[in-house]
């Protein structure tokens, strides 16, 4: 199943759908929670509800032609991103291979969903791109095992962790969070599939192309530590609520490590592209 948060005539939406038609579930159900991250919060009974919703012959249906999808999750406590969790992205950045997870965050003001546009900053001439699996919490998790931080997950959506190298490799200390949450510095979406379709998350291949021309190309089977091993290490530090995003690193390609080396511009479109997810598109526009 596909959630979604989106715009419609009607106004912000929760979705859901099983095929091409999207359910409007705030007008279909009204008694369900209104927001992607009160839903999950609500467990698996009110997900039961949704796929019960999306079968009604009574279900209430989005005009596709006019809708937009915002990022899944609008409003999450957490966005926590991993650095160097494929081997040979570590490797092309010149970096030893880590031995615990790296962690940065970014703030929901850097969220933006499908479509939408990447602003790049006029204070950064270092903007670089970052194809990457997010996951989202469907329960609490604290101090949990793989095995049970695998089974916290509600699903699985698209990332792209834009960041401007100059700020996060150049500053004092190396700002890795400065330089990736600016604003519009986390496309997400266009929605959330549930863990039950996906599957197992470590065997997807992931892709991003720059203005069509492909640049990452890789499978999530390359990743040091798995989806479990993150939210489990995650969980000994602090508590994981259902809606925290975790985008879980990227593999090799991205621009800076590129000789010449690549950096976004106003103009670009950037597409990131998972197996059994779909695809995240967003223009570039110069900061005004």
């Amino acid at each position: 199943m596909r959630l979604a948060t989106v715009k419609s005539p009607s106004g912000i939406r929760l979705a859901a759908s099983l095929g091409q038609q999207w359910v409007d579930l705030n007008a279909t159900r009204p008694d369900l929670p209104t927001t992607l991250r009160q839903l999950l919060a609500s467990g698996e009974a009110a997900l039961h509800a949704v796929r019960e919703a999306v079968r009604s012959p009574q279900a209430v249906t989005l005009p596709t032609v006019s809708m937009r999808f915002l990022p899944p999750v609008p409003e999450p406590q957490k966005i926590v991103c991993i650095g160097l969790n494929y081997r040979d992205h570590a490797a092309e950045s010149g970096a030893p291979i880590p031995k615990e997870p790296i962690l940065f965050s970014k703030y929901p003001t850097a969220l933006i969903g499908h479509e939408e546009s990447i602003v790049l900053p006029s204070v950064s001439n270092e903007v670089d791109y970052e194809a990457e699996l997010v996951v989202v919490l469907g329960r609490r998790a604290r101090r949990v095992s793989p095995q049970e931080g695998l089974e916290a997950v509600a699903g699985y959506t698209i990332g792209n962790d834009v960041s401007a190298r100059d700020w996060q490799l150049k500053k004092d200390g190396k700002q890795w969070m400065v330089g990736k949450t600016f604003d519009t510095f986390a496309p997400c979406g266009p929605w959330l599939v549930t863990a039950d379709e996906v599957g197992d998350p470590h065997r997807l291949g992931i892709r991003l192309r720059l203005n069509g021309q492909l640049m990452q190309s890789s499978n999530t089977d390359q990743m040091i530590f798995s989806v479990g091993e993150l939210v489990s290490y995650l969980s000994r530090v602090f508590t994981l609520e259902p809606g925290d995003l975790i985008y879980t690193g990227t593999p090799p390609g991205v621009g800076f490590a590129r000789k010449p080396p690549v950096f976004l511009k106003p103009g670009d479109v950037v597409e990131v592209e998972i197996d059994r997810l779909g695809l995240l598109r967003n223009p570039c526009v110069a900061e005004t």
